[in-house]
Parts: C-alpha cells; sequence; structure tokens
C-alpha cells in the first residue's frame, strides 16, 4: 500500500483550520533543509538552532493571525523568513570579542573575515533583493531601461537602439527610474546601508 504525501498548502490550511499535527509534519518535512541553510551562514549551531526556532515562532504567528498569502509556496517562504532573521543576527550583533595584544598574542589570529564576509554578503544579497523588488513597481519604459543598463551592463546607445527610442529618451527614462526607485525606497522604509 504506497502513502500519499500531503501537499504542503494542504497541510498549511489544516493547520490553520485547527489540526496542530499538520505544522508538526510541515516542521519534520522541512526541518533539515531550512536548519542547513542557517546553520551555513551563522557557522554556530546553538545560534542556528535558535534562529530557526524564531523563524518558526514567526510562521506560527503568521499563519494563526491568517496573514499567511503564499498559494503553495511554504518553503520558499519560511526560507525568506529565516533568511531574513539570519541578516537580523548579524544586524544585532556587532559585537567582537575583546582581547588585549601581547607579545605572543596577536588579535589577528582570533578575528576572522570569513565570518564578516559573510555578514557583508548575506546583507548585500538582501538589498539587492529588496531592490530587484522594488523595480518591479516601476512603469514598464523606465524599469526596461533600468535593467538593460543596470543588469545586462548596456550603453545608453545600445539601450536606445534596443528599445527604439533617442538616447536622450533613453537617459530619461533611466532618470525617471532612478528617482521613482528613491520614491519607493523611501515609501517601503527599505535601508540600503548596513
Amino acid at each position: 500500500m504506497e502513502r500519499k504525501v500531503i501537499a504542503d498548502s494542504v497541510l498549511v490550511s489544516n493547520y490553520i483550520n485547527g489540526n496542530e499535527k499538520s505544522l508538526e509534519i510541515l516542521v519534520i518535512r522541512h526541518k533539515q533543509r531550512i536548519f542547513s541553510f542557517i546553520l551555513s551562514k551563522v557557522l554556530d549551531r546553538e545560534i542556528a538552532e535558535d534562529i530557526f526556532q524564531d523563524t518558526f515562532i514567526k510562521v506560527i504567528n503568521t499563519l494563526k493571525r491568517g496573514a499567511y498569502n503564499e498559494e503553495g509556496k511554504f518553503l520558499p517562504w519560511v526560507m525568506r523568513i529565516a533568511h531574513n532573521l539570519v541578516i537580523d543576527h548579524f544586524r544585532r550583533n556587532k559585537r567582537i570579542p575583546t582581547f588585549r595584544n601581547t607579545d605572543e598574542f596577536d588579535i589577528f589570529t582570533v578575528i576572522s573575515d570569513e565570518v564578516l564576509n559573510v555578514e557583508k554578503q548575506i546583507i548585500k544579497d538582501q538589498i539587492l533583493n529588496d531592490i530587484k523588488g522594488l523595480i518591479v513597481e516601476l512603469p514598464e519604459d523606465q524599469k526596461e531601461v533600468l535593467i538593460m543598463r543596470m543588469y545586462k551592463d548596456m550603453s545608453f546607445k545600445e539601450i536606445a537602439e534596443n528599445t527604439d527610442v533617442s538616447i536622450n529618451t533613453a537617459l530619461g527614462r533611466m532618470r525617471y527610474a532612478l528617482i521613482n526607485l528613491r520614491k519607493l525606497i523611501e515609501k517601503h522604509n527599505i535601508i540600503l546601508v548596513n
């Protein structure tokens, strides 16, 4: 007799409707992937466990509030929550242990740039994701020019040729795209620096 796998969306729906066991199944189903992701970023099992728990507390609160609307994309949604909590962790914990340099002890043998670089990369990735989300809200002609310039590294001459407009029009669209992007950044209260 073959066992039928219940879809995540059905389990989420069942949990929202009061079936606590459904959430347990979801946690067990995705624990390894989510936890591994968190651990790969923070490089500390204890911190990873805390962030994993915080992730599911946030998941439960969102589901109980009825604010979940990811239409069958449960795992990517949870991964995004975990990713944001990892970023929050790095932003909160800017402290470096204090040591005194002596002849036989050098602080630079203790501090590893690797962890700091991981943090910077995570924050940079988040900023790029935030920006991509805002670009979608731009008018089509501005979005097109911005993507060609920033993501495809095209010159304004190439953009003008590809979009069948003058270079001045392409420049104007880029200018308005940047102005509107700034407005969207303010509107959505997005911080672009760490």
